[in-house]
């Protein structure tokens, strides 16, 4: 019971890795903030969780959406503890055809809503006093850059540097930041990666997925599960002396 008498707030919570993290944390004595964009999907998975679990509906796009976060999860749980800013979307295409506005959609949610969320979070865990954890999900795709995604793997390594910067200066307050770059895991939104992958090098549908797949060293697809342990360590106690990092859960697919 690591987590035991926490709060941990888990954007992007309501599926996939996000969920997967809020049945882990729970397991370990959190109380778990399922935030998500549709907030019917929020308290469906708050409720299939359990252990006081709730959900909470957010748009990390929008500020005073983050505010209402932070207040409800204070106001029903007494404080925050822990901040998982997992909330992403993924889009590609070739360089020569990025719009401004799918430039926006990316940076909106990958970075701005990162950066604002965890402003927001660690603004609540200075006023309390008592530390706390924050763990941003960056991404393989922001260690290195990847045809086809360009805008993707520039919203990713944007993530790795305001964990570092954030990480370095929150330090102070007890507040440790730190990161998970994943591989390739086998969520719904590998299949929608997997369709673009298939329109834009002219692969059959499911061709692309099978390929990353079979390239891990480790010889699979990761699974949201497989991310629940490096979040569970970072999140805990054991990790109090670990700042501004970024881990790879990946497989063995990037060696730094």
């Amino acid at each position: 019971m690591k987590l035991q008498g926490k709060v941990a707030v888990v954007t992007g919570g309501a599926r996939g890795i996000g969920r997967a993290i809020g049945e882990r944390y729970a397991a370990e004595g959190a109380r778990v903030v399922v935030a998500d964009l549709i907030g019917a999907d929020c308290d469906a998975t708050a409720a299939a969780i359990g252990h006081g679990a709730i959900g909470v509906a957010v748009d990390v796009t929008k500020q005073a959406s983050i505010e209402a976060l932070i207040a409800k999860t204070v106001k029903v749980a007494g404080g925050i503890d822990i901040l998982v800013n997992n909330a992403g979307v993924f889009d590609m295409g070739p360089l020569l055809e990025i719009t401004h506005e799918g430039y926006q959609k990316i940076f909106a949610v990958n970075v701005e809503g990162l950066l604002f969320t965890m402003q927001a979070a660690a603004r609540q865990m200075i006023a309390q006093g008592r530390g706390g954890k924050i763990i941003n999900f960056a991404s393989q795709a922001g260690r290195r850059g990847e045809a086809f995604v360009a805008v993707y793997c520039a919203s990713k390594a944007t993530v790795i540097s305001l964990t570092q910067s954030a990480g370095l200066e929150l330090a102070k307050h007890k507040i440790n930041v730190n990161g998970i770059a994943p591989g390739v895991v086998d969520t719904p939104m590998w299949d929608h990666v997997d369709s673009l992958f298939a329109k834009y090098e002219n692969l059959p549908l499911g061709e692309k997925k099978k390929q990353v797949g079979l390239a891990v060293p480790y010889g699979r697809m990761g699974t949201p599960e497989d991310m629940t342990g490096m979040a569970l360590f970072l999140a805990s106690a054991d990790s109090d002396y670990i700042v501004a990092q970024t881990y790879n859960v990946d497989g063995g697919n990037w060696m730094s």
